[in-house]
Formats: C-alpha cells, sequence, structure tokens
C-alpha cells in the first residue's frame, strides 16, 4: 500500500512540475508572440520588403556592429565587423555590376531561439546582359530585433565570377 502511496504522490508532483513550468513560459493571452516567432516574423517582413522592390534591407535588419562571415573557399569568402563595413567591402561592389538588383524570388524562413536561418533564392542581371541566379542559407543570430551576426552559405563561383566579369563602375 505505502508503495501505491508513493507512486501516486510522485506522479502528482511531476503533474504539479509540468503544469507549473508550462504556465511560467507560455505567454499569457494578449501578449506578444514567443522571441521565435517575433524573430522570423521581423526577418520575414524585411525579405519581402525587399522582394517587393525595397532597396534597405540590411540597414533594416542588420545590428550597426553585425559581425557577417561568408563561407566558403572563393575570394569573397570572409568575415565583415560592422554593417557599414559590410556594405561598402561586399553589398556594393557586387550590387554595382547589376543592371537588375538581386530579389529574393524563394523565401523559407525557420526559427529556434535566438537564431533564424533564411533559405532563399535570388536572382538578378549583371550589367553584362547575362542573369544571375543563386541559392543561400544565412543563419542570423537575432539581438533585440536586428541580426548581430550572420554565417551566410552560398554558391560563390557565380557571385566571384560576375565580380571579376563585370568592372567596378567609375565613380
Amino acid at each position: 500500500m505505502a508503495t501505491m502511496l508513493n507512486r501516486a504522490l510522485a506522479s502528482c508532483v511531476y503533474a504539479v512540475i509540468v503544469t507549473a513550468s508550462t504556465l511560467t513560459t507560455a505567454a499569457p493571452c494578449g501578449q506578444a508572440n514567443s522571441v521565435p516567432e517575433d524573430n522570423k516574423r521581423i526577418v520575414t517582413d524585411a525579405f519581402d520588403r525587399w522582394a517587393a522592390g525595397g532597396t534597405t534591407f540590411f540597414n533594416d535588419l542588420l545590428h550597426e556592429s553585425v559581425v557577417w562571415r561568408i563561407r566558403g573557399s572563393g575570394p569573397s569568402a570572409g568575415e565583415f565587423r560592422g554593417r557599414d563595413v559590410f556594405i561598402d567591402r561586399a553589398v556594393r561592389p557586387f550590387a554595382s555590376r547589376l543592371s537588375t538588383p538581386v530579389r529574393p524570388t524563394s523565401v523559407r524562413i525557420y526559427a529556434d531561439g535566438d537564431h533564424v536561418i533564411a533559405h532563399w533564392e535570388g536572382s538578378g542581371v549583371a550589367r553584362d546582359g547575362k542573369p544571375y541566379a543563386n541559392s543561400y542559407a544565412w543563419i542570423l543570430l537575432m539581438q533585440d530585433g536586428k541580426a548581430a551576426e550572420v554565417t551566410a552559405y552560398l554558391d560563390l563561383a557565380p557571385y566571384d565570377d560576375v565580380l571579376r566579369r563585370i568592372p567596378l563602375p567609375a565613380r
């Protein structure tokens, strides 16, 4: 009989602990979404604006002291510290070689805690009339609604080809 009572008591204690932990981690009615949902919405909204023709994607999404890492083995792989450094050294030199900017054509966003993964396809046209298309996977570490760190994976061959093939316009 004592064994049955101990098991019943243990089950009750377990149920109370599980219920209490659920109540303390769930958002009450009327409160904001969870951190992953908020982060996913922020990134999704930024991609939606970019796809619709927006030009402020990186300023909207990146923390001013972001660390952006491009993984791979091409000449464009590397690390950029700071939003302005990244835009000046990676975004502008590439964008200036295009006659139509890269736009996201297919975007899938996943979120887990402070991390958001954006898996997307993008296309544009180089200044020589040749199409540019690539597939990207960006892992973003979000802090206070902005990406503080980004690790970018893409096929660097077509990216570097545009940089090599199209001369940088004169200022």
